[in-house]
């Protein structure tokens, strides 16, 4: 059947799908069935137990059961991640070390985190030829189809692939977070050069330097960065390599590994997960939504005619007509986004050192101008704050990465948490995952 044949069907029995697969908000509440596994206050249905973090976005200081939002913290297998941060040398990057510690529950010795370096650093290599025949092979615009492409591949040059002892697994899982890095840059070279008409060039990793240094060695045409914009990526990869085992691709891992399957095939199904815009690419919705507000707001030190264009925003008149604000509000976080505050420091660092501070001024003043708008128009009950996602695009711009590789990047962090979570599903649950759904089918026959 010709393409243009299969499209036309497809309109033409797209009305049935819709008509026959809606399901009425009636009967999720006859029920008690919770969509998306969320109840009406947003909280997340229990589904499983972890060791490797904490999120907190709600306290009961009195003891008396009854929770009220505070400030939201995040902890790796019992540190807080500020405390994390904030304890690095000025020389140090801490993505290595903070990767250890998801995946082996402790925090490296010197000797230990010399050990795992090294072994991070002579595993960032790929395959022969594999850049050429597998990667620079018809390239994509969407790097997280690449490198889910590529990660599938290297199953085939794997020969304990579908071996599922700790062991082999914690190999597989090392060798992929080194070379993530080289899919997701290697990948936006490819699609760049051919798509683009732009110059090729494939810089080998350095194994001495750390993940955030490769990373911007590899995409740059002179190899060349600063101290700073190496520890701002460090730290920017640091706050999002995890968090709880709740999120959509994570869970996806969880859920994938469970049924017994290999490292591989369960890693991309948690990058099919982390490329749909309603989780890895909020970033990029919060870049766009930015260009039009310096677009439509003349005098960006003006609160009252800012103020106003947001009001147009929320009220769907406005960017994309979807009536948000980008970047603000969590599902989980209440009064503040942990990894915001945090980042916030370096990233005003950054546009210092790179001469930003008038975007700067402008993204502080939509955050203090938005949670008060959206308080009035909404009816939000646990308050709203900047989250991560606010800033990092910003970040991401300042470093001269490039807008496909935003959601790629976010992958070469969340990598850490996935196979840490791949693992306490093997060895904690050693269930296979399978939730019940209710049948609402009326019955003809």
């Amino acid at each position: 059947m010709a393409e243009r044949d299969i499209n036309a069907y497809a309109a033409r029995q797209s009305h049935l799908c819709i008509a026959h697969d809606t399901i009425s908000d009636e009967l999720f509440e006859k029920y008690g069935v919770n969509r998306g596994l969320r109840d009406l206050n947003g909280k997340g249905v229990l589904t499983g137990l972890t060791n490797i973090s904490k999120i907190i976005s709600f306290s009961d200081d009195n003891g008396d059961g009854h929770l009220v939002p505070c400030d939201g913290q995040l902890w790796y297998r019992g540190y807080n991640v500020r405390t994390l941060i904030d304890g690095l040398r000025p020389d140090e990057f801490g993505f290595e070390k903070t990767a250890y510690l998801l995946i082996f529950g402790e925090l490296p010795s010197t000797e230990e985190l010399e050990e795992f370096k090294d072994l991070l650093g002579n595993s960032r290599t790929l395959p022969t030829n594999f850049t050429r025949d597998v990667i620079m092979k018809a390239p994509s615009k969407d790097i997280m189809n690449s490198m889910t492409r590529s990660i599938l591949t290297l199953a085939s040059y794997d020969e304990k692939n579908s071996q599922t002892s700790i062991e082999n697994c914690i190999r597989q899982c090392i060798q992929l977070i080194a070379e993530f890095p080289m899919l997701a840059v290697y990948g936006y070279h490819a699609y760049n050069h051919y798509e683009n008409d732009s110059s090729m060039y494939i810089h080998r990793p350095d194994p001495k330097l750390s993940t955030a240094e490769n990373f911007l060695r590899m995409l740059r045409p002179d190899n060349r960065y600063t101290q700073l914009e190496a520890r701002v990526l460090d730290v920017a990869l640091m706050l999002h390599m995890e968090h709880g085992g709740g999120n959509n691709s994570t869970f996806t891992t969880r859920v994938v590994t469970s049924a017994g399957t290999d490292t591989y095939s369960a890693i991309a199904a948690a990058m099919s997960s982390l490329k749909g815009p309603k989780h890895g690419g909020a970033n990029i919705k919060v870049m766009q939504m930015m260009e039009d507000i310096r677009a439509n707001v003349k005098d960006w030190e003006d609160r009252d005619e800012l103020k106003a264009y947001l009001a147009k925003m929320l009220d769907g008149e406005v960017f994309d007509g979807k009536g948000l604000i980008y970047g603000m509000g969590h599902a989980v976080y209440s009064l503040s986004d942990p990894r915001e505050r945090v980042f916030r420091s370096y990233v005003e660092k950054l546009a210092v050192d790179k001469g930003r501070q008038k975007d700067m001024n402008l993204y502080r003043a939509i955050e203090e101008v938005a949670p008060e708008l959206i308080g009035e128009k909404r009816h939000i009950f646990k308050g709203v704050s900047p989250n991560v996602d606010f800033y990092s695009g910003f970040v991401y711009e300042m470093l001269g990465i490039p807008m496909e590789l935003y959601t790629p990047l976010f992958a070469v962090a969340r990598i850490v948490g996935w196979s840490a979570h791949r693992l306490e599903e093997m060895v904690g649950m050693n269930k296979i995952i399978r939730p019940a759904y209710k049948s609402v089918m009326e019955e003809i026959e």
